[in-house]
């Protein structure tokens, strides 16, 4: 046990090494490494910073325009004008069982009719709550505080993802970049240290 501590942590020391061999002194160290070094470290500070900053703007973002959907939807009581159909064969396992069915509803002195869910099968007459803007018209049912919760945090969290991709895309390309300048630096210095490698050598 003792044996496998040391080497991990001999495994570890080298990883950590090999990270940061870019900002110990080297004389092999170029100034494209030294800039390559400064662009990793930019590209992970600002993939941090951007999935959080963007993860909690979009989740508060998301939070607010529920609270302000939800302020705007007021309980109306509506009578059913006509039967609900019975709930028809095949309707899948996520359905909640409800049909849609036609309603009548008084607001400001304004009579209004629409399609809402209802139980399947229920009777004309009935009483039904639906929820409407200030207007009378009909608006999605508020969505409650556990469920907003939901999706503030997986709105936060798939814009933070997408952030921080993005920063770390931008790494890359500046990498790739580098990278390709370096190349044509070697082959450069390559053109004329060449020739005379190769008379040395014969």
């Amino acid at each position: 046990m003792a044996r496998t501590r040391r080497s991990w942590r001999v495994r570890a020391k080298e990883r950590a090494r090999a990270w940061t061999w870019r900002w110990r002194c080297n004389p092999l160290r170029r100034r494209s490494d030294r800039l390559e070094a400064w662009i990793v470290l930019a590209t992970w500070v600002f993939v941090l910073l951007a999935g959080v900053v963007a993860g909690r703007t979009a989740a508060g973002a998301a939070d607010h325009a529920v609270a302000v959907r939800n302020a705007h939807a007021h309980p109306v009581q509506a009578v059913q004008v006509e039967d609900a159909a019975r709930a028809p064969q095949g309707v899948p396992e996520y359905s909640d069982g409800s049909v849609w069915a036609k309603v009548s509803w008084t607001v400001a002195g304004v009579t209004h009719t629409g399609l809402t869910k209802v139980e399947p099968g229920q009777r004309a007459g009935t009483a039904v709550t639906v929820w409407t803007s200030r207007g009378g018209e009909l608006v999605a049912k508020p969505v409650g505080d556990d469920q907003a919760r939901v999706q503030a945090r997986l709105v936060g969290s798939l814009v933070g993802a997408c952030a921080a991709g993005g920063m770390l895309v931008c790494g890359l390309f500046a990498r790739g970049r580098l990278d390709r300048r370096r190349m044509e630096e070697w082959d450069r210095e390559w053109e004329s240290v060449g020739p005379r490698w190769r008379r040395t050598i014969g």
